[in-house]
């Protein structure tokens, strides 16, 4: 296991979850939760100790759309570009984000693994378009100046953070 792993956690996780194969979801859910994605070493070692097979876990994990498989930023930004956003103009807003943050629509996440963004077909919340989440925080009536200030705050948290 790579030491971005750590046994103790996933254990912990585990017990957490009384080694119930019946709490896969939630157990991968939890451990999303802690690496803000899937790593591959965690399939062979729930495997083991779960007495379930590696392709069942792997199965899980690709069928449920919000599990990751792919490292995430500890921010996770989601604009969205359902109808209502996307008339109001939410592209703009991605275009502005991707290039605030050296990302593009290969590339979905900062070196630092700081950020995260992504687009989603609806948030759900089209009074407010166009819109986004911050790790699921709805933010509405975005402009690409706000997303901009958006992250430098976001920045200067982390920052703070980092003292």
């Amino acid at each position: 296991m790579s030491p971005s792993c750590d046994f103790a956690k996933l254990d912990e996780i585990l017990e957490n979850h009384k080694y119930d194969p019946g709490n896969i979801i939630a157990i991968l859910q939890d451990t999303q939760e802690v690496y803000h994605y899937l790593p591959k070493e965690i399939f062979d070692y729930y495997s083991e100790k779960l007495g379930m097979s590696r392709a069942r876990i792997f199965s899980i994990a690709t069928f449920y759309e919000n599990f990751s498989l792919e490292p995430k930023g500890k921010y996770v930004i989601k604009i969205c570009n359902g109808t209502a956003c996307h008339v109001r103009k939410s592209m703009p807003i991605l275009e502005q984000l991707r290039k605030d943050l050296n990302l593009s629509e290969q590339k979905k996440t900062t070196d630092d693994l700081l950020f995260t963004v992504e687009t989603v077909s609806c948030l759900g919340a089209c009074g407010l378009a166009p819109a986004l989440t911050v790790n699921d925080e709805v933010f509405g009536m975005m402009t690409p100046e706000k997303a901009t200030e958006l992250v430098n705050q976001l920045k200067g948290e982390n920052a703070d953070a980092a003292e």
